[in-house]
């Protein structure tokens, strides 16, 4: 039951006390634990918390970082005790030391504010959400309305809405307002979506789209990130076999809601927990087969400690469920590798 865990997560958050010892002589209820894979850290989440971590080390703390670098409070406390300092805005921090911008993606203003305050800052957005930003671009400058599809309210939403003029993004978050939307021109729209939705729901929504507007303009199929397509493909395998799906992420974590309704769509019951200790063991009752992933957010050091919880309660075995290799690499900051 060994994987392999990144070393800089290898300490005190650990919390073994969270989970009591066996009973001695107490028989222990099989359990079968299929683990997905792909998952946990995809590459954007990889190079984000990498980039914290070497500003730390190049400029020492404090660095700040505006905005939760990653959708993960482990992550977060864990970049807290080396010295990152997390705000909301950039007022909030000080003259002369260096901020950091989240994974998710700014509006255009947030940059141009740290400009005009002559700021050192690093934009950590995922390579693949920057590839959003200027499609979103090339749609505008080309005269084209875009339906966003997207969750209101979510990071990637808000920064990718900031990069264009206000008025000329529509934000579809439901088949139904893929059904009733409204165009001053049909004829010039186009349409892109967050990293992180769901596979199938994407999928219907852009069909939708196409076949009310022929000549509507995107990228193929939808921007969906290589990462969030292989944890929920991963999830529709193994799930029809389990009787119950624990996904290892935060609850603003847009991916990772998804792995769960996946998970659910293929018939399982599935909880979305934090870490080890948000598990109710009632949830276990007359399961036999278990189903574990973990959101791209979300550490492997977390899914290490699940199955240690889990090996206390049950006599248990482990089956892979690889369905996809990834060895996606993003560069970092120029500004991070060169002296």
């Amino acid at each position: 039951m060994a994987f392999a865990v990144p070393m800089a997560y290898q300490h005190r958050h650990m919390n073994a006390q969270a989970f009591p010892p066996p009973v001695p002589g107490a028989s222990r209820p099989s359990l079968a634990v299929l683990i997905a894979a792909p998952r946990g850290f995809c590459a954007g989440v990889d190079r984000a918390i990498h980039i914290v971590e070497l500003a730390l080390e190049r400029w020492g703390a404090p660095v700040y970082v505006r905005h939760e670098i990653v959708h993960n409070r482990f992550v977060v406390d864990t970049l807290k005790a080396k010295g990152a300092i997390f705000v909301e805005e950039l007022d909030e921090v000080p003259e002369g030391v260096p901020v950091v911008f989240s994974a998710h993606g700014v509006p255009k203003a947030v940059p141009a504010a740290a400009e005009a305050r002559g700021m050192n800052y690093l934009d950590a957005t995922c390579p693949l959400v920057s590839k959003v930003h200027r499609q979103a671009e090339r749609l505008v400058d080309a005269g084209r309305h875009i339906f966003f599809i997207g969750h209101a309210g979510h990071p990637e939403v808000i920064g990718t809405f900031g990069q264009v003029p206000d008025g000329v993004i529509t934000l579809i978050e439901t088949i139904d307002d893929a059904r009733n939307v409204v165009a001053s021109d049909p004829n010039k729209v186009g349409f892109l979506t967050q990293t992180t939705l769901s596979v199938d729901d994407t999928s219907e929504m852009v069909a939708e789209l196409q076949r009310r507007f022929p000549g509507i303009q995107g990228p193929k199929g939808d921007d969906i990130c290589y990462a969030t397509s292989n944890r929920q493909a991963a999830v529709k395998v193994m799930a029809p076999r389990c009787d119950l799906v624990l996904v290892i992420g935060a609850a603003n974590s847009s991916n990772s809601q998804r792995l769960r309704e996946v998970a659910e769509r293929e018939g399982a019951a599935a909880y979305l927990i934090r870490r080890a200790d948000d598990i109710d063991w009632e949830w276990f009752k007359d399961v036999g087969t278990l189903g574990l992933t973990a959101g791209a957010s979300a550490p492997e050091v977390l899914v290490q400690e699940v199955l240690g919880a889990l090996d206390e309660r049950f006599a248990v075995t482990t089956e892979n469920i690889t369905t996809a290799i990834e060895q996606v690499v993003f560069k970092l900051p120029r500004a991070l590798v060169s002296e």
